[in-house]
């Protein structure tokens, strides 16, 4: 009887989803920040009475809005840094771990079984990260008897171990990349082996992903150097410190599969998505479908996907990537065994709930889909945005307090999993993500206007954020006809990023619209003087000024006039007009400029005229004088900058992990002086100069904030 019902439930929420595939509207739709899916929840179906999600954050929270969908009640754990936080309010029960670091908390795991015993929680999902990848984990709560919602112990440490994956891969007749099959023991061994192979190198840890412990070397050197640094960030990330070596692939894309299967032998693949914009083998932005890919090579990425995950005898969501060159000619790279950071791009053009599906499996049930109900239904880009100032190295982490967060959902088809809001802190701890940020289209081109639009109207204040490399990526020429590789940043910014480039039309925009602000809060501040000291008006107000506006080195003359809610500005011999409704406490600014609507935002002014304008993503500083005060200001002495040539300061917020050199030593440019962890990546510091070493003003173990000074030269 039990299995007619589930076949017959299986028959329902198919005919359901191919109801909702034949509509003519979008299988993908959103209200405030919850995706809506075709998946068809059954009251009838149970499930779990409770589930503890062993996360934090966003995708804490994007677990339990599905929980709360199918009525499971959710327990939270959390350090004691994050006892407010916003996944700790929004779940029903919350459990504290112990302390802010990682491996005393969300990685302890005496302190998290404790949790579940305690709350009684009967399943537990792990989401991303932490303990989603822990075989002894997923083994202590099956000796518990909790359910694990994710794959069995087998499949954890069969894909866990990219040397055992491989293997498996080669026999499952996978494609698979070049390499040694073996641990590597020591930096001598690495270039050996790497000799062989034949450079360019990729060295990574045996355990883990998510970018950490991963370095390409080119050289010798570089093998020593990245054996070094991904031996130690593997350890500190993993508790593994075994590293093998492959073949890099040139100029790749990264392009992974996303499969499901269940108890009952049934695995489906589900396309692809396209995570080839990187940054530190970090994936930035993320879409589905790719550009690149021929049906033909789809099908067949997603049936060598398929047949890894039944060669594990895989039982819930995990992905599958590979390296994909540029004649499409595709290569395992390894198997994540847990919900991807990514997977709402996936649920969007197929308009499958993954978090419900898994906990579906988990209970035993069998998919409810074929492959053949597997659509690709429009167009989803994700955005990562992070606490990061993408100036240094494309994002190196920054900290503080969200003093002000709106997120763009007013925009139409925009999803914004988060786990943050106004007054939250960013600290050193934890991964630096804000938010993803995804949008949604017919096509590719509206999802790209849409997140575009999005971009502009995200209010994130009180940290430094990567919106504006954000906002490049996704309008630059390269992008937006998919020719892109993993190389994309550092080809597109070989000197780094620098943010938006004006072009003429545009620096005359923003000129315009900064002396647009400056007369509009100069008769805002005319208006609230007559009313406060109920002064007579004046005769004739003035209409006309004649203003300097001042960007970066150069000087500009304005002449602006008003003409009822607009302002006639003439900037360099051309004319605009700018229109608005002029509310400068709004932390968006709609604008009109000669018909063309922008969104920008006022961070910052001040009565000597400076402002700081975000505009087209990128944050500008402006000051915007009269000619009479510009004239003045040239007398004005200029404020000296310290001197700071013969220091080395921190570039990020982080931890000392280890001091090369002594007071005393002979230090020569280029020369290693420390290395710094933040959020679970190590970063090496170089001399920038040679000299003698005057002051070291830290040690081993100390935490350092952005811009202090770690050491002083002679």
């Amino acid at each position: 009887m039990a299995a007619l019902r589930a076949r017959g439930n299986a028959a329902y929420r198919r005919a359901i989803l191919a109801l909702k595939h034949a509509a003519s509207h979008s299988r993908c739709s959103f209200a405030v920040s919850r995706a809506l899916y075709s998946t068809v929840h059954d009251a009838y179906e149970p499930t779990f009475d409770k589930i503890l999600i062993a996360n934090r954050g966003e995708i804490a929270c994007r677990i339990m809005k599905t929980c709360k969908k199918m009525g499971i009640k959710t327990v939270a754990i959390h350090s004691d840094v994050d006892s407010n936080a916003v996944h700790v309010k929004m779940a029903d029960e919350a459990s504290c771990v112990g302390p802010a670091p990682s491996n005393k908390s969300y990685l302890n795991l005496d302190a998290v079984m404790e949790a579940i015993q305690k709350t009684g929680a009967q399943a537990v999902h792990p989401g991303y990260g932490f303990l989603s990848e822990n075989k002894d984990f997923a083994r202590r709560l099956a000796a518990e008897g909790v359910a694990f919602i994710g794959p069995d112990t087998h499949a954890i440490q069969a894909m866990g171990d990219k040397l055992q994956s491989k293997l498996i891969a080669k026999k499952a007749n996978v494609n698979t990349i070049p390499g040694y099959d073996g641990v590597v023991k020591n930096a001598d061994e690495a270039v050996k082996i790497a000799r062989e192979i034949g450079y360019p190198v990729m060295i990574k840890a045996s355990a883990g992903g998510g970018g950490k412990g991963m370095r390409m070397a080119w050289d010798d050197n570089e093998t020593r150097e990245g054996f070094r640094f991904s031996s130690q960030e593997a350890a500190s990330s993993f508790g593994d410190d075994r590293l093998l070596i492959e073949k890099f692939i040139d100029n790749p894309r990264h392009i992974e599969i996303q499969v499901i299967g269940d108890k009952h032998g049934n695995t489906l693949w589900l396309n692809e998505r396209e995570c080839s914009i990187q940054r530190r083998n970090q994936k930035v932005v993320e879409e589905a479908p790719s550009t690149f890919l021929d049906p033909e090579t789809r099908k067949a990425m997603g049936e060598q996907a398929v047949a890894l995950a039944k060669a594990v005898n895989y039982s819930s969501a995990g992905t599958v990537e590979f390296l994909v060159d540029s004649r499409r000619s595709f290569y395992f790279l390894e198997m994540n065994t847990r919900l991807q950071v990514e997977h709402p791009v996936t649920e969007c053009i197929t308009g499958l709930d993954l978090v419900q599906e898994m906990i579906r499996v988990a209970k035993g049930y069998p998919l409810c889909h074929k492959q053949a109900d597997i659509p690709i239904n429009g167009w989803a880009i994700e955005c990562r945005v992070y606490a990061e100032d993408p100036y240094k190295s494309f994002g190196l982490p920054s900290i503080g307090r969200l003093s002000q967060y709106e997120e763009p959902l007013h925009v139409p088809n925009v999803r914004v999993d988060s786990g943050i809001q106004e007054g939250s802190d960013i600290g050193i701890y934890y991964d630096p993500m804000i938010s993803k940020l995804v949008t949604y289209g017919a096509d590719r081109a509206e999802a790209l206007q849409r997140m575009e639009e999005a971009l502009d109207s995200y209010v994130i204040r009180g940290v430094t954020h990567n919106i504006p490399l954000l906002r490049e990526v996704i309008i630059h020429p390269r992008f937006v006809k998919g020719d892109i590789t993993t190389n994309f940043l550092p080809e597109v910014y070989p000197d780094g990023f620098k943010g938006h480039k004006l072009q003429e039309s545009e620096l005359k925009e923003l000129l315009a619209t900064a002396a647009s602000i400056y007369v509009a809060s100069l008769l805002k501040a005319q208006r609230f003087l007559r009313r406060s000291t109920r002064a007579p008006a004046a005769k004739r107000e003035e209409r006309s000024w004649e203003l300097s506006v001042q960007l970066d080195d150069g000087t500009h003359s304005v002449t602006i006039s008003q003409a009822g809610s607009s302002y006639i500005v003439e900037v360099d011999g051309k004319t605009l007009s700018v229109t608005s409704e002029w509310n400068l406490a709004s932390p968006l600014l709609p604008i009109t400029i000669d018909g063309t609507p922008r969104t920008i935002q006022l961070l910052h002014r001040d009565a000597a005229g400076n402002m700081k304008i975000q505009y087209l993503g990128t944050a500008y500083k402006v000051q915007v004088l009269t000619q009479l005060a510009a004239e003045l200001n040239k007398y004005m002495p200029e404020k000296v900058l310290e001197d700071v040539g013969n220091s080395i300061m921190s570039p990020m917020p982080g931890t000392i992990v280890s001091i090369d050199i002594a007071v005393g030593d002979e230090v020569s440019k280029g020369q290693e002086v420390c290395v710094i962890e933040a959020m679970k990546m190590q970063n090496s510091l170089m001399a920038t100069k040679s000299g003698k070493v005057k002051v070291i003003n830290c040690k081993p173990g100390d935490t350092v904030g952005e811009g202090d000074v770690l050491m002083e030269f002679e």
